[in-house]
């Protein structure tokens, strides 16, 4: 675990995916699918892409996951667009496997309530290169500092 990183520059990016409704807090089996989905459509119609994995999530229980695509999106794609632009956000990148994720948020919590800070939606999971290796997989997370229109 690191320690909490308050950013104040743009954090812009623009994802391609899909999204659906977390029901009864279960963001794991609501993400996993729409990731399987998201992989699916890139495979079959070869779709260039950066490669790696954002779950975005939003109010309302919304979730989105998704990836940067390279350079643009194909017409022919069923790909929902997300467009983020953060202009202050928390940063805290958590290195290890991702059952500890639960943690890590507990920890960017506690730093956040320590410091009088205030966090708003979208709240991100970018997720680095995959390895076998769980004690090396690493994870950020960010948090909006601004409310989002």
């Amino acid at each position: 675990m690191m320690g909490l990183e308050i950013i104040e520059k743009p954090f812009t990016v623009t994802l391609y995916g899909f999204s659906g409704k977390v029901l009864n807090k279960n963001y794991a089996g609501t993400g996993k699918p729409l990731m399987d989905a998201l992989w699916k459509e890139i495979r079959s119609k070869e779709i260039k892409n950066k490669g790696i994995n954002f779950w975005v999530y939003d109010r309302n229980d919304m979730l989105f996951t998704g990836v940067e695509l390279d350079p643009d999106i194909p017409v022919d794609t069923t790909l929902e667009s997300k467009k983020i632009d953060l202009l202050k956000y928390a940063y805290w990148k958590h290195i290890g496997p991702y059952s500890k994720l639960k943690e890590a948020y507990s920890g960017m919590h506690e730093e956040l309530r320590k410091r009088n800070i205030d966090f708003y939606y979208p709240f991100l999971e970018i997720y680095g290169h995959w390895t076998n290796d769980e004690t090396k997989l690493e994870t950020e997370i960010i948090f909006s500092l601004t409310q989002q229109q």
